[in-house]
């Protein structure tokens, strides 16, 4: 049974704890530690991996010197064995992923390519459809060079760069602009278009196909993980003295 806690001139009362983690905001992330518990409980490792997740957690925590170690310790409160059964959840947590989603990876990929592709675009932006049209009239007759009229007219941050932008990811873009890039040929001014409050005149310069490298691996990989916890999370069942986890593997 845990004994009542002496914090400052408070004592809290092991029934006042989910009560009180529901008032400070902190209940989620401990329902999320208890569902990642209970998912992992079988996952093994072995006595290499068990080192390499003790000194990637040196390496992400910057405490591999012992003195910084022992400050770490004594700021979270932890063991020694709890620091290195915190390093093992670690690694367990990221073979967890890897053995549930890891054969999803390609096909989530292939589905979302087009938000991981990157593109480098010039861009003129004007308030007045009327001052658009006369620039892109220029730009088509060949009297000035595109980074010129950007640089004098543009009325964005792309002025700064004679309206050269990116590379920068399909996802973070406007969908109008991701399909007129998607569409152009590298070089070619598309006629001016009305973006929010903008005339927008843009010019692809370059796609970059997405590949599936490590880093875009494991954020799908966080992606499927993150969905599946969500899931998870609205099936606990919370009251103020009790919390109950029951983990559905995927």
């Amino acid at each position: 049974m845990i004994s009542a806690l002496p914090i400052v001139d408070k004592t809290v009362q092991p029934s006042d704890l989910i009560p009180l983690l529901g008032q400070y905001q902190l209940l989620p992330q401990l329902l999320k530690e208890l569902i990642i518990d209970q998912a992992i409980q079988d996952v093994q490792l072995s006595p290499e991996e068990v080192v390499q997740a003790v000194e990637q957690f040196y390496r992400q925590h910057q405490i591999g010197e012992e003195a910084r170690r022992e400050v770490w310790l004594t700021h979270y409160r932890m063991t020694p064995q709890q620091l290195a059964a915190q390093a093992q959840r670690q690694m367990k947590l990221y073979k967890f992923k890897l053995q549930t989603w890891n054969n999803q990876v390609e096909s989530d990929f292939l589905q979302q390519k087009g938000q991981f592709d990157q593109y480098v675009y010039s861009l003129i932006r004007v308030a007045s459809a009327e001052v658009a049209q006369e620039l892109y009239f220029r730009l088509q007759a060949g009297e000035q060079a595109f980074a010129d009229l950007a640089t004098k007219y543009s009325q964005g941050p792309e002025a700064q760069t004679g309206g050269l932008i990116g590379p920068v990811t399909a996802a973070n873009l406007h969908p109008t602009l991701v399909q007129i890039l998607t569409s152009a040929q590298p070089g070619q001014v598309r006629p001016p278009i009305r973006l929010g409050e903008w005339f927008v005149i843009v010019s692809l310069q370059k796609l970059i196909s997405a590949q599936l490298d490590a880093p875009l691996r494991q954020q799908l990989l966080e992606q499927r993980f993150n969905e599946w916890l969500q899931l998870q999370l609205q099936s606990v069942v919370v009251s103020d003295d009790s919390i109950a986890v029951s983990a559905q593997t995927p």
